[in-house]
């Protein structure tokens, strides 16, 4: 299976930024992509990179609404599974959130980033109400799938729950930037997480640069063993297409050996530090 990671710059024009991303979608779909998941807030400026002031909610929207509707719509008309991400508005609360798009034009449902951080460029606690879905698995016409929302990533518990609902590929839409991090961790870190779990890791990031911060691009792809197969430029504005094999999820090592030892009657006690 083809999945794509479309790598696109965000301008301050939301309506253009949706339509770079529905033309990316026709051209993913036409180089045979089955899937296609897009980064964190993909479709406008990335608010958290400032404190949020007065009207931070206005861009705003609900699920479904305007943008899964026209991502839907094309979905259902090329045949193609799609991962989106938004800034999702659900009563006086608001939620950095993924829809989840079936082949057939089906909203299957939406994950809400859970873990929400604040610091320098990333302030995230003035804008997001933590998650409250769960870590859901979605059957889809490309296998069986989640996302992990970018700072969800660094917390071993949601991505080890992931596996045990028997997800085979898990997308991570994020906003990573130039220097966030040391130097390859957010590779080895996922790399890691794809080889203890026993699935696919497809990272979208978003790329270039805004008003108080540069995003890295550098989206990749890594196997069920750990190893990535697909990588994309630092900087570069591009749609990075991979194959991959679901049925490699069954055969891993984590679920032959690392999911089948687990000891969960010890774990509790030991996450209250007893």
């Amino acid at each position: 299976m083809k999945i794509a990671l479309v790598q696109q710059k965000a301008g301050p024009d939301k309506k253009k930024n949706v339509e770079r991303g529905l033309a990316a979608l026709q051209q993913a779909a036409e180089q045979g992509a089955q899937l296609v998941c897009y980064a964190e807030l993909a479709f406008e400026r990335f608010w958290p990179q400032k404190p949020a002031e007065a009207g931070y909610a206005a861009s705003a929207e609900p699920v479904p609404g305007p943008m899964t509707e026209a991502f839907a719509a094309q979905a259902k008309a090329l045949g193609v599974v799609v991962v989106l991400n938004l800034f999702e508005r659900d009563g006086d609360r608001c939620y950095d959130c993924s829809p989840v798009i079936d082949a057939d034009g089906t909203l299957l449902g939406r994950t809400r980033m859970v873990h929400i951080t604040d610091y320098p460029c990333f302030h995230e606690q003035g804008y997001y109400t933590p998650g409250d879905t769960g870590a859901p698995v979605y059957d889809t016409a490309a296998g069986r799938i989640a996302v992990a929302i970018c700072y969800d990533r660094h917390y071993p518990e949601y991505m080890r729950a992931l596996a045990l609902a028997r997800a085979d590929l898990v997308l991570v839409p994020q906003a990573g930037a130039v220097g966030e991090w040391p130097d390859g961790l957010y590779e080895a870190e996922m790399r890691v997480t794809a080889f203890q779990n026993g699935y696919w890791v497809a990272l979208c990031n978003r790329v270039g640069e805004e008003e108080y911060v540069t995003f890295a691009g550098e989206s990749f792809v890594c196997d069920p063993d750990g190893l990535v197969t697909a990588r994309a430029g630092l900087g570069e504005e591009t749609t990075l297409l991979a194959e991959i094999d679901c049925r490699r999820a069954e055969r891993s090592h984590a679920r032959a050996l690392f999911l089948r030892d687990r000891r969960p009657e010890l774990y509790a006690a030991w996450m209250a530090g007893r």
